[in-house]
């Protein structure tokens, strides 16, 4: 193992032209829609091969910022008929801690199309981290590895303690099952604050324990961030998350998770008029950003990349031209239906 020292500067943004190292392509649609996802779907689909698994934040009961369900069902139905959601349970005492109250919260949350395979209900699998500093194993729910592709569905948004929530944390903390590896990564051992580990060090165990799992499907998995509803509060959080006001953007599609999520952020920092302000604000006070240097680091991915707007002929654009015309009020949706501060009142 690695010295145990985490990295610094995770509050400093780097900006894309002083970054170096190879390229990534990243697809880009400001469609945000069944039609919008399915497209960009079709972009990064050709890995996905056999038994295919679909990784959600399927969120806490009656959250009102989690992805469509419409959306996810007719991708699921149109593209992916025999694919499965996987999910794990908490570490936290909500409304996902058991599989019990999980399934209930599943139906509640309208995730009941398609089989949801809780993975830690079966048991518990320990994966190599290859490289790592901070683990050699990462515990995963046990059925995950009965899958032989993923493909990482990830609402971008805020995040309590890892400043943003993209497709890192969404495999990270989302795969490690709900009583040894969320444990590991959130605990310092011993300690009876279960959140005691936080900052740069939490950015690093989240990016190992991320590089367990596309490790093990590699090269059979690809990510899709949606940029829509982006609260700086997780879906962990359910009808308590703050209320959003970042404007939604779009959605991403990379078969590089870092370079997915670090066009996110790129988009989130080029918001006019100050659009990014609050999410920004969020990231750089919990030090995430440490998440996209330490996955670099790792060799996980490139943070250079290609944006590709497939809008407009598949033309090159930067992140600032992605959202020029972005206004910087955040505007609900029609799926806006649950009993949470962002409800739509029609």
């Amino acid at each position: 193992m690695k010295d145990r020292i985490s990295g610094k500067d995770g509050n400093r943004y780097v900006p894309f032209e002083k970054r170096t190292g190879e390229s990534s392509v990243v697809f880009f649609t400001r469609d945000l829609s069944a039609e919008g996802l399915e497209r960009i779907y079709d972009h990064v689909k050709s890995v996905l091969t056999g038994r295919i698994a679909v990784k959600l934040h399927t969120g806490e009961a009656e959250g009102p910022n989690i992805i469509p369900r419409p959306w996810v069902r007719e991708l699921m139905q149109s593209r992916l008929p025999e694919a499965r959601i996987i999910e794990t349970n908490t570490y936290y005492e909500g409304s996902r801690y058991t599989t019990e109250a999980h399934r209930k919260t599943l139906k509640t949350n309208g995730w009941d199309f398609c089989p949801v395979d809780i993975t830690d209900e079966h048991g518990v699998a320990a994966l190599p981290v290859k490289g790592g500093k901070w683990f050699s194993e990462m515990h995963v729910g046990k059925s995950m590895l009965d899958y032989d592709s993923l493909l990482v569905l990830t609402h971008f948004k805020g995040h309590m303690m890892g400043g943003f929530g993209g497709s890192n944390k969404n495999i990270g903390i989302g795969c490690a099952d709900g009583r040894i590896g969320k444990k590991e990564i959130h605990t310092v051992e011993g300690s009876d604050d279960m959140w005691s580990i936080a900052e740069e060090e939490l950015m690093e165990r989240i990016s190992e324990s991320t590089k367990a799992t596309i490790d093990f499907f590699a090269p059979h998995v690809c990510y899709i961030n949606t940029m829509r509803n982006m609260s700086v509060s997780c879906d962990c959080e359910g009808p308590e998350a703050e209320p959003v006001v970042t404007p939604d953007i779009g959605f991403v599609a990379s078969l590089d998770i870092l370079a997915a999520d670090n066009a996110c952020i790129d988009l989130i920092y080029s918001l006019p008029e100050g659009g990014g302000k609050a999410l920004i604000e969020r990231v750089e006070s919990r030090h995430g950003l440490r998440q996209l240097s330490y996955m670099k680091e790792l060799g996980m991915g490139n943070d250079r990349y290609t944006l590709i707007d497939i809008d407009n002929g598949d033309a090159v654009i930067s992140a600032a031209e992605a959202v020029k015309d972005v206004k910087p009020i955040w505007v609900p949706d029609r799926y806006n239906t649950f009993p949470g501060r962002n409800i739509l009142l029609r």
